[in-house]
């Protein structure tokens, strides 16, 4: 059975000339620690910003028309 290796993504690859880089570690109690990173791009939070309002949209016409049907 051959053995599959992950290779890690080197920082160089794929990178954006204006992506936004984020590092997070966050220590709960004495024993857990957790570490993250995130990278995004300009269009990334555009595009995050309109999924959210066309969610905020639908969210509100269903909260809207199921206050209709108690009326």
């Amino acid at each position: 059975m051959p053995v599959v290796q992950e290779e890690e993504p080197s920082a160089a690859a794929h990178s954006h000339p204006e992506e936004i880089k984020s590092v997070f570690d966050l220590r709960l109690g004495k024993h857990v620690t957790l570490q993250g990173s995130a990278r995004i791009t300009p269009a990334g939070v555009i595009s995050a910003g309109i999924a959210v309002a066309a969610m905020m949209l639908a969210l509100r016409y269903l909260a809207s028309s199921g206050r209709r049907r108690r009326q």
